[in-house]
């Protein structure tokens, strides 16, 4: 098991390079801290990329030109050695900016924007030789009026970082307390997943696991649910009924990695669930029997024996995609009404 301290201190040239987003500081810490060649898998649209030059000009190029005073802020840094002794790094944060250029055909607002990420790099020889990262992007699309999707179940808000207030804070965290926090974690997952094949609800023990007033951060396109009755109404309810031979975490065969560091636990997979679209349908899509997958990059915050917050991502768009459905075209027909170019402001100006 490598040092998570050592690990942490890897990614710190890219987080600061990226909290002032300067193209030549930030190629030059990809260079630092990434492998020429490492593997990239990035959310849909972007795909699978090859080495740390496809990944800014794909990505990182194209959102700087969007938010031209961009700015990356991680408010959760973890790290930590899988069950396989792979070495992690997990990040959680936003990047936000000034929006005067479209992005991904998203138009401009001149206003303040911001995008969840969920990026994990895994490390070999101290350098990343692969990244699985997950961007919000149908926040962002929210944002500019232009999501042409169903509306969330749960509450759409800027989503917060932890309410510890603790997450880039890494002294107090130890060996004995990622344990714990792990098999909790693990624990919750286990019990999850016996319902609804086993029996109802109460299978799942969620009292022994979550805390009464725990906060579920999910993406844009599902929201945010407040406490357990909140999490099943608005997001666990309908997901079941539409997927409820989902398979993912610690069942079913696809990978998932996790690892504990301190109170936070992480999982990324790439992807790590599976299952089949059934019932009434699911995201306003109707059911089709299609099998399908999910990426799903989540982080949980154990306060004291118990889940306080739990982070997640689902790369939404990749699921539309395997549905057959092409969430972009149908915002390019939004755009049609819409005055397309940059918008010139005078950003950072007094």
């Amino acid at each position: 098991m490598s040092d998570p301290d050592r690990l942490r201190a890897l990614i710190a040239p890219l987080r600061t390079a990226m909290a002032n987003f300067d193209p030549a500081s930030v190629q030059s810490a990809l260079g630092r801290v990434m492998a020429a060649d490492a593997t990239v898998h990035l959310c849909h649209p972007f795909g699978d990329l090859s080495g740390r030059q496809e990944l800014y000009d794909v990505a990182y190029a194209p959102l700087f030109n969007a938010l031209p005073d961009l700015e990356r802020r991680d408010w959760i840094v973890s790290a930590g050695t899988d069950a396989d002794g792979h070495d992690w790094i997990g990040c959680a944060g936003h990047y936000v900016g000034t929006f005067t250029r479209p992005f991904l055909d998203i138009p401009q607002t001149g206003h303040f924007a911001h995008m969840r990420f969920h990026e994990f790099y895994r490390v070999e020889d101290s350098r990343v030789v692969e990244m699985q990262a997950i961007w919000d992007i149908p926040e962002l699309m929210m944002q500019a009026g232009a999501w042409p999707m169903v509306p969330s179940l749960g509450r759409e808000m800027y989503i917060s970082g932890p309410a510890s207030q603790d997450g880039l804070f890494f002294e107090a965290r130890t060996a004995t307390q990622s344990a714990q926090s792990l098999e909790t974690v693990i624990g919750m997952l286990t019990n999850l997943s016996r319902h609804p094949a086993e029996g109802g609800p109460e299978i799942m023990h969620a009292e022994k696991y979550w805390d009464p007033r725990m906060n579920w951060y999910g993406p844009a396109g599902i929201g945010t649910a407040r406490g357990v009755t909140g999490f099943r109404n608005w997001h666990q309810i309908p997901f079941l009924n539409a997927l409820p031979d989902r398979r993912g975490g610690t069942t079913g065969t696809l990978n998932c990695h996790f690892y504990g560091d301190g109170a936070y636990v992480v999982a990324t997979g790439w992807p790590n669930m599976q299952m089949t679209v059934t019932g009434d349908g699911w995201l306003g899509i109707a059911p089709s029997g299609q099998k399908i997958t999910m990426r799903s990059l989540d982080f949980w915050r154990v306060e004291g024996a118990l889940i306080r917050e739990n982070w997640v991502l689902v790369d939404l768009l990749d699921i539309y995609a395997q549905l057959g459905v092409d969430v972009f075209a149908r915002l390019c027909e939004f755009n049609k009404a819409r005055v397309s170019g940059a918008l010139s402001l005078p950003i950072g100006a007094n």
